[in-house]
Protein backbone atom coordinates (compact mmCIF):
# COMPACT_ATOMS: atom_id res chain seq x y z
CA UNK A 1 0.00 0.00 0.00
CA UNK A 2 0.82 3.62 -0.56
CA UNK A 3 -0.11 6.54 1.71
CA UNK A 4 -0.66 9.88 -0.29
CA UNK A 5 -0.47 13.04 1.85
CA UNK A 6 -2.11 16.38 0.12
CA UNK A 7 -4.13 19.23 0.67
CA UNK A 8 -7.63 19.34 -1.47
CA UNK A 9 -8.69 22.71 -3.00
CA UNK A 10 -12.38 21.94 -3.02
CA UNK A 11 -13.32 25.10 -4.02
CA UNK A 12 -14.24 29.12 -2.39
CA UNK A 13 -10.78 29.01 -1.53
CA UNK A 14 -10.82 26.19 1.32
CA UNK A 15 -8.57 23.15 1.23
CA UNK A 16 -8.89 20.33 2.74
CA UNK A 17 -5.81 18.04 4.20
CA UNK A 18 -6.45 14.49 2.87
CA UNK A 19 -4.78 11.04 3.40
CA UNK A 20 -4.98 8.28 0.95
CA UNK A 21 -4.17 4.53 1.45
CA UNK A 22 -3.98 3.69 -1.94
CA UNK A 23 -3.39 -0.24 -3.30
CA UNK A 24 -1.75 -0.97 -6.74
CA UNK A 25 -4.96 -3.15 -7.44
CA UNK A 26 -7.94 -1.88 -5.43
CA UNK A 27 -11.43 -3.66 -4.40
CA UNK A 28 -14.28 -2.12 -4.37
CA UNK A 29 -15.55 1.42 -3.12
CA UNK A 30 -13.24 3.55 -1.16
CA UNK A 31 -13.22 3.98 2.70
CA UNK A 32 -13.66 7.57 3.86
CA UNK A 33 -13.31 7.99 7.52
CA UNK A 34 -14.92 11.05 9.40
CA UNK A 35 -13.52 12.28 12.70
CA UNK A 36 -14.75 12.94 15.48
CA UNK A 37 -15.01 16.38 17.76
CA UNK A 38 -11.56 16.14 18.95
CA UNK A 39 -9.93 13.91 16.54
CA UNK A 40 -8.09 14.13 13.01
CA UNK A 41 -6.31 12.38 10.49
CA UNK A 42 -3.97 10.83 13.29
CA UNK A 43 -5.65 10.18 15.74
CA UNK A 44 -7.64 7.25 14.01
CA UNK A 45 -4.53 5.80 14.83
CA UNK A 46 -3.76 2.09 12.83
CA UNK A 47 -7.27 1.58 11.90
CA UNK A 48 -8.05 2.87 8.53
CA UNK A 49 -4.93 1.14 7.35
CA UNK A 50 -5.87 -1.95 8.99
CA UNK A 51 -9.18 -2.03 7.38
CA UNK A 52 -8.20 -0.77 4.21
CA UNK A 53 -5.60 -3.96 4.34
CA UNK A 54 -8.36 -5.78 5.20
CA UNK A 55 -10.91 -5.56 2.92
CA UNK A 56 -8.73 -4.61 -0.03
CA UNK A 57 -10.33 -0.92 -0.58
CA UNK A 58 -8.25 2.58 -0.72
CA UNK A 59 -9.12 4.77 1.94
CA UNK A 60 -9.18 8.60 2.09
CA UNK A 61 -8.76 9.81 5.46
CA UNK A 62 -8.93 13.85 5.86
CA UNK A 63 -9.28 16.80 8.33
CA UNK A 64 -12.42 19.21 8.20
CA UNK A 65 -12.01 22.27 8.55
CA UNK A 66 -10.16 24.06 11.44
CA UNK A 67 -8.91 20.73 11.66
CA UNK A 68 -4.90 20.10 11.13
CA UNK A 69 -3.79 21.83 7.88
CA UNK A 70 -7.04 22.46 6.40
CA UNK A 71 -8.79 25.97 6.21
CA UNK A 72 -10.22 27.84 8.77
CA UNK A 73 -13.47 27.30 9.60
CA UNK A 74 -16.19 30.24 10.80
CA UNK A 75 -16.43 29.98 14.90
CA UNK A 76 -18.54 29.91 16.24
CA UNK A 77 -19.98 26.86 14.64
CA UNK A 78 -23.10 27.69 13.10
CA UNK A 79 -26.39 25.35 13.94
CA UNK A 80 -25.87 23.49 10.72
CA UNK A 81 -22.19 22.46 10.79
CA UNK A 82 -22.51 19.01 10.78
CA UNK A 83 -24.67 18.97 7.61
CA UNK A 84 -23.06 21.18 5.71
CA UNK A 85 -19.62 18.88 6.71
CA UNK A 86 -22.05 15.81 5.15
CA UNK A 87 -23.85 17.49 2.51
CA UNK A 88 -21.35 20.29 1.14
CA UNK A 89 -17.67 19.70 1.94
CA UNK A 90 -17.19 16.22 1.74
CA UNK A 91 -19.00 15.65 -1.61
CA UNK A 92 -16.59 18.21 -2.99
CA UNK A 93 -13.58 16.51 -1.47
CA UNK A 94 -14.80 13.31 -3.09
CA UNK A 95 -15.17 15.13 -6.28
CA UNK A 96 -12.16 17.07 -6.35
CA UNK A 97 -10.16 13.66 -5.77
CA UNK A 98 -12.40 11.54 -8.46
CA UNK A 99 -13.87 9.15 -5.99
CA UNK A 100 -17.08 8.09 -7.01
CA UNK A 101 -18.19 5.14 -4.87
CA UNK A 102 -17.97 5.02 -1.05
CA UNK A 103 -18.45 3.23 2.37
CA UNK A 104 -18.46 6.03 4.80
CA UNK A 105 -17.04 5.32 8.40
CA UNK A 106 -17.24 8.05 11.15
CA UNK A 107 -16.90 8.16 14.73
CA UNK A 108 -19.53 10.32 17.33
CA UNK A 109 -19.71 13.96 15.16
CA UNK A 110 -17.69 12.16 12.05
CA UNK A 111 -20.43 9.67 12.23
CA UNK A 112 -23.23 11.69 12.62
CA UNK A 113 -22.04 13.64 9.28
CA UNK A 114 -21.64 10.34 8.07
CA UNK A 115 -25.80 9.85 8.44
CA UNK A 116 -26.23 13.30 6.27
CA UNK A 117 -23.57 12.47 3.79
CA UNK A 118 -24.88 8.93 3.64
CA UNK A 119 -28.30 10.41 2.16
CA UNK A 120 -26.78 13.40 0.23
CA UNK A 121 -24.80 10.97 -1.76
CA UNK A 122 -26.67 8.85 -2.77
CA UNK A 123 -26.03 5.63 -5.20
CA UNK A 124 -22.24 7.02 -4.73
CA UNK A 125 -22.29 5.38 -0.33
CA UNK A 126 -22.40 2.01 -0.85
CA UNK A 127 -22.44 1.39 3.13
CA UNK A 128 -22.02 3.44 6.17
CA UNK A 129 -20.49 2.29 9.45
CA UNK A 130 -21.35 4.58 12.29
CA UNK A 131 -19.65 4.76 15.65
CA UNK A 132 -21.46 6.37 18.65
CA UNK A 133 -22.75 9.24 16.41
CA UNK A 134 -25.49 11.44 17.24
CA UNK A 135 -28.89 12.30 16.69
CA UNK A 136 -29.83 14.45 19.72
CA UNK A 137 -27.91 15.54 23.28
CA UNK A 138 -29.01 13.23 25.87
CA UNK A 139 -28.20 13.35 29.83
CA UNK A 140 -24.64 11.38 29.06
CA UNK A 141 -24.06 13.24 26.55
CA UNK A 142 -24.18 16.70 28.69
CA UNK A 143 -22.86 14.55 31.66
CA UNK A 144 -19.40 12.95 29.12
CA UNK A 145 -18.85 17.12 28.12
CA UNK A 146 -18.86 18.01 31.94
CA UNK A 147 -16.39 15.39 32.99
CA UNK A 148 -14.17 16.51 29.60
CA UNK A 149 -14.13 19.87 30.29
CA UNK A 150 -13.14 19.38 34.34
CA UNK A 151 -10.42 17.06 32.46
CA UNK A 152 -9.10 19.77 30.41
CA UNK A 153 -8.89 22.36 33.18
CA UNK A 154 -7.33 20.12 35.69
CA UNK A 155 -5.77 16.89 34.39
CA UNK A 156 -2.68 16.88 30.97
CA UNK A 157 -5.24 16.41 28.61
CA UNK A 158 -4.96 19.86 27.16
CA UNK A 159 -1.30 18.88 26.46
CA UNK A 160 -1.92 15.32 25.15
CA UNK A 161 -4.83 17.32 22.39
CA UNK A 162 -2.32 19.98 21.27
CA UNK A 163 0.18 17.34 20.04
CA UNK A 164 -2.07 16.65 17.62
CA UNK A 165 -4.07 20.47 17.38
CA UNK A 166 -1.26 22.81 18.17
CA UNK A 167 -2.32 25.97 18.48
CA UNK A 168 -6.26 25.30 18.08
CA UNK A 169 -6.66 23.50 20.36
CA UNK A 170 -8.18 25.94 22.35
CA UNK A 171 -10.24 26.93 20.06
CA UNK A 172 -11.29 23.31 18.75
CA UNK A 173 -12.15 22.28 22.16
CA UNK A 174 -14.20 25.13 23.04
CA UNK A 175 -15.97 25.38 19.53
CA UNK A 176 -17.02 21.62 20.53
CA UNK A 177 -18.20 22.68 23.97
CA UNK A 178 -19.79 25.76 22.96
CA UNK A 179 -22.22 24.45 20.63
CA UNK A 180 -23.40 21.30 22.18
CA UNK A 181 -24.32 23.80 24.62
CA UNK A 182 -26.15 26.14 22.65
CA UNK A 183 -29.86 25.34 22.69
CA UNK A 184 -30.38 26.85 19.15
CA UNK A 185 -28.28 24.08 17.72
CA UNK A 186 -30.05 21.20 19.90
CA UNK A 187 -33.37 22.69 18.80
CA UNK A 188 -32.42 23.01 15.29
CA UNK A 189 -30.96 18.73 14.84
CA UNK A 190 -33.29 17.57 12.58
CA UNK A 191 -31.87 14.37 11.65
CA UNK A 192 -35.52 12.79 10.52
CA UNK A 193 -35.13 13.53 6.94
CA UNK A 194 -31.61 12.52 6.53
CA UNK A 195 -32.45 9.01 8.11
CA UNK A 196 -35.22 8.25 5.67
CA UNK A 197 -33.12 9.67 2.94
CA UNK A 198 -30.72 6.74 3.87
CA UNK A 199 -30.82 3.63 1.07
CA UNK A 200 -27.20 1.43 1.76
CA UNK A 201 -26.57 -0.80 3.97
CA UNK A 202 -25.73 0.24 7.62
CA UNK A 203 -24.16 -0.81 10.58
CA UNK A 204 -25.06 1.49 13.70
CA UNK A 205 -22.25 0.51 16.26
CA UNK A 206 -21.79 1.91 19.91
CA UNK A 207 -19.42 0.80 22.66
CA UNK A 208 -21.48 -0.83 25.45
CA UNK A 209 -20.21 1.45 27.59
CA UNK A 210 -19.98 4.50 25.87
CA UNK A 211 -20.16 7.69 28.51
CA UNK A 212 -21.29 10.07 25.77
CA UNK A 213 -24.24 8.33 24.61
CA UNK A 214 -27.10 6.40 26.21
CA UNK A 215 -27.95 3.65 24.10
CA UNK A 216 -31.29 5.07 22.31
CA UNK A 217 -28.78 6.75 20.25
CA UNK A 218 -28.11 3.51 17.99
CA UNK A 219 -31.63 2.35 18.25
CA UNK A 220 -33.23 5.62 17.12
CA UNK A 221 -30.94 6.44 14.51
CA UNK A 222 -31.41 2.22 13.07
CA UNK A 223 -35.00 3.06 13.59
CA UNK A 224 -35.06 6.41 11.55
CA UNK A 225 -32.78 4.49 8.18
CA UNK A 226 -35.06 1.14 8.41
CA UNK A 227 -34.48 -2.08 7.61
CA UNK A 228 -31.50 -1.32 5.61
CA UNK A 229 -29.71 -0.53 8.96
CA UNK A 230 -28.24 -2.85 12.38
CA UNK A 231 -28.00 -1.70 15.54
CA UNK A 232 -24.46 -3.49 17.03
CA UNK A 233 -23.36 -2.90 20.49
CA UNK A 234 -19.42 -3.81 21.26
CA UNK A 235 -19.08 -5.50 24.47
CA UNK A 236 -16.54 -3.61 26.86
CA UNK A 237 -15.87 -0.89 24.78
CA UNK A 238 -16.59 2.69 25.29
CA UNK A 239 -16.72 5.76 23.46
CA UNK A 240 -14.06 4.59 20.87
CA UNK A 241 -14.69 0.82 20.20
CA UNK A 242 -12.33 1.44 16.68
CA UNK A 243 -9.89 2.18 19.26
CA UNK A 244 -10.47 -0.13 22.27
CA UNK A 245 -10.96 -3.00 20.10
CA UNK A 246 -9.71 -2.26 17.43
CA UNK A 247 -9.03 -5.91 16.08
CA UNK A 248 -12.21 -7.25 17.01
CA UNK A 249 -13.73 -3.88 14.98
CA UNK A 250 -12.06 -4.83 11.91
CA UNK A 251 -13.19 -8.22 11.49
CA UNK A 252 -16.68 -7.24 12.21
CA UNK A 253 -16.59 -4.47 9.46
CA UNK A 254 -14.57 -6.80 6.99
CA UNK A 255 -17.77 -9.57 7.52
CA UNK A 256 -20.20 -6.84 7.15
CA UNK A 257 -18.49 -5.51 3.96
CA UNK A 258 -18.35 -8.86 2.66
CA UNK A 259 -22.03 -9.42 3.35
CA UNK A 260 -23.41 -6.16 2.07
CA UNK A 261 -21.08 -4.80 -0.65
CA UNK A 262 -19.80 -6.41 -4.36
CA UNK A 263 -16.43 -6.15 -5.12
CA UNK A 264 -15.41 -6.94 -0.97
CA UNK A 265 -14.60 -10.52 -0.65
Amino acid sequence: MNIRDSLVPVGDGVVLEARQILHADPRGPVLVFLHESLGNIDLWRAFPEKLALATGCDALIYNRLGYGQSSNEHLPRPHDYLETAGHTWLPRLLDALDIENVVLVGHSDGGSIGLIAAAALGQRARALVTMAAHIYSDPLTRAGMDEMARRFRETDIRDRLRRYHGDRTDELFTAWQTVWRDEGFLAAMGFGPWLSDIRCPALIIQGENDEYGVPEQVTDIAAGIGTSAEALFIEGAGHSPHLEKQDELVDILYDFLCREVPGIN
